[in-house]
């Protein structure tokens, strides 16, 4: 996918997380972020997106600290979201296209840039995910390619990363695969941080299946794994070590 995509997704999700928040309501309950409400979500969503923004225009070259959300409420902190929300796509959109800044993981590319559109769009798409649960009635759809785009930046991006707690005393092996795309990861799990490459590479004692759209938030833990096989630890592997 090409950054300008992303950002299109981008500016389209962030929109819909902020109407979702508006109809749900600050007080309402995140069923997606057990102990959360609106408010919280829209004080952290909107933040990374001031984070983020902030990493790109000042070229931050290693990581920058996150800023305290506002104790903002009501219409003013629709408002503060929305302005940072569309502060972060504007950003994205004019920021020089070889800007050099610091990435949360290995930019796609060796492109800081088109890092920052696509964490960005996957970020705000998995928090709209949660604000229309707070709203309650369906969901807006995810598209295919973007959910396989989705799976493997949390497969081969956050989970390369030494910090990932996805791992086993013993070497077993995990596979990831969507029904409705051509896409399958080989995760290696041991005592060191996990190792994904793309395809079947080898025998894996447990498969996480389905459509792409649902299997990606299952991977963010929004929704529950579609199809497990095989050893089910793996799976609750997944669930309680997972988070980012």
């Amino acid at each position: 996918m090409e950054t300008a995509e992303f950002l299109r997704i981008l500016d389209r999700e962030g929109g819909a997380l902020a109407a979702a928040a508006l109809a749900a309501g600050l007080d309402a309950d995140v069923p997606t972020c057990p102990g959360w409400q609106v408010r919280d979500l829209l004080r952290h969503t909107g933040t990374i997106h001031r984070w983020a923004a902030g990493v790109v225009t000042d070229a931050h070259p290693g990581r920058h600290p996150f800023p305290d959300p506002p104790a903002l409420e009501g219409t003013e902190l629709i408002s503060w979201y929305r302005d940072g929300h569309r502060d972060l796509v504007d950003t994205l959109a004019t920021a020089p296209r070889n800007v050099e800044c610091w990435t949360v993981h290995p930019a796609p590319a060796s492109s800081p840039l088109a890092f920052w559109a696509r964490r960005q769009a996957h970020e705000t798409t998995v928090h709209r995910y949660d604000a229309e649960a707070a709203r309650g009635g369906p969901a807006s759809p995810i598209g295919t390619d973007f959910a396989v785009d989705g799976i493997d930046e949390l497969l081969r991006g956050f989970h390369a990363r030494p910090r990932s707690r996805l791992r086993t005393g013993i070497p077993r092996v995990l596979r990831v695969r969507t029904l409705d795309a051509d896409a399958t990861w080989t995760v290696r799990l041991s005592p060191e941080p996990p190792v994904t490459e793309l395809g079947a590479a080898c025998e894996a004692i447990t498969e996480l299946a389905g459509p792409a759209d649902r299997l990606y938030l299952a991977l963010w833990n929004r929704v529950p794994v579609p199809r497990v096989t095989g050893d089910p630890e793996l799976a609750e592997l997944w669930r309680t070590k997972s988070g980012i």
